[in-house]
């Protein structure tokens, strides 16, 4: 039976025809073929959104992780019958599509798996801020604190030169940026506890750029979110942190080493399906690597099975 492809994408990403060309070659020939940009208002809500009611069989997600995470914000929105999602990664990050071992860096390559049609079901996560009326989705980790965006966007450059180590660079930057703060924070149905940290990350998944695994225990499909704690505020303790991470929750456990993950009273490492934080003061959120302004409250949660992506 024909299918209906719906493409949503990015034209600051990508040439047109390029891609449409790369398309029509990858789809058997009678799959049908339909086309929205994205536009500087809207990176594809509206648009995913008319795929959705235009009864596409796959919506292809073209362009970086804000517009993967638009698409699916709107497919995870669109219950059991929504389409499934095909992701051709054209961003600088492209988180979600590292952690599911998507091609980067090749339109076709990307294309030929879409095309296979071998489906996962993955989890989303959903997050509310303060007096926000809505939730937002986010597919691989939000966090607060300056620290949480640092960890994130390290220069891209230097990541795909230099690994990890360009993580060094940017601790120098959060040594002097850090300030710990004393929040409270309810994990499902626990009671309120007392912690204390400058950054939290809470994750669907957990690797970023450098080969670097921030949440060595999230599984995109476990239905549960996992979180990371760092409070570390000068360079012994930050050096600490920094080998955790890097060592013994990363290139250890690939050597083989225990799979037990490491936490220590600077970096620790918890887990939750609904996660609740109150701030004494506003502070910087990320959403998926990008910022979202500064938040005094934060309620988040897991959608087990949102999304049946092509990978």
């Amino acid at each position: 039976m024909a299918q209906r492809f719906g493409i949503v994408w990015n034209p600051t990403k990508i040439d047109g025809d390029a891609l449409r060309d790369a398309v029509t070659a990858a789809v058997p020939e009678d799959t049908e073929l339909m086309w929205w940009e994205t536009a500087a208002d809207d990176p594809g809500r509206a648009m995913a959104t008319e795929a959705v009611r235009a009864d596409c069989d796959v919506v292809l997600a073209v362009g970086g992780d804000g517009t993967v995470r638009t698409v699916a914000e709107v497919l995870a929105s669109a219950g059991e019958q929504a389409p499934a999602l095909g992701i051709v990664p054209q961003g600088t990050g492209n988180l979600l599509a590292r952690n599911l071992g998507i091609p980067l860096g090749s339109i076709p390559k990307a294309l030929n798996v879409i095309a296979a049609g071998n489906e996962r079901r993955i989890d989303m996560g959903w997050t509310r801020t303060d007096d926000a009326e809505t939730e937002t989705g986010f597919l691989v980790m939000v966090g607060f604190g300056l620290d949480a965006h640092m960890l994130a966007e390290t220069d891209d450059d230097l990541k795909d030169k230099a690994g990890w180590l360009a993580y060094v660079a940017a601790m120098g930057r959060a040594v002097t940026a850090s300030e710990t703060v004393d929040f409270h924070i309810t994990l499902d149905d626990g009671e309120e506890q007392t912690l204390s940290g400058h950054t939290l990350l809470i994750g669907n998944c957990g690797d970023i750029q450098g080969g670097v695994t921030l949440l060595p225990d999230a599984v995109v499909d476990d239905g549960r979110l996992d979180l990371l704690l760092i409070s570390a505020e000068n360079v012994t303790q930050w050096m600490q942190t920094l080998r955790t991470v890097v060592w013994d929750n990363g290139i250890r456990r690939l050597l083989g080493g225990d799979d037990e993950t490491v936490s220590i009273d600077f970096a620790q490492h918890l887990t939750g399906q609904e996660i609740a934080v109150t701030l004494p003061s506003p502070v910087p959120f990320e959403i998926d690597g990008e910022e979202a302004g500064e938040i005094s409250t934060l309620a988040v949660r897991v959608q087990p099975g949102a999304l049946r992506v092509l990978c």
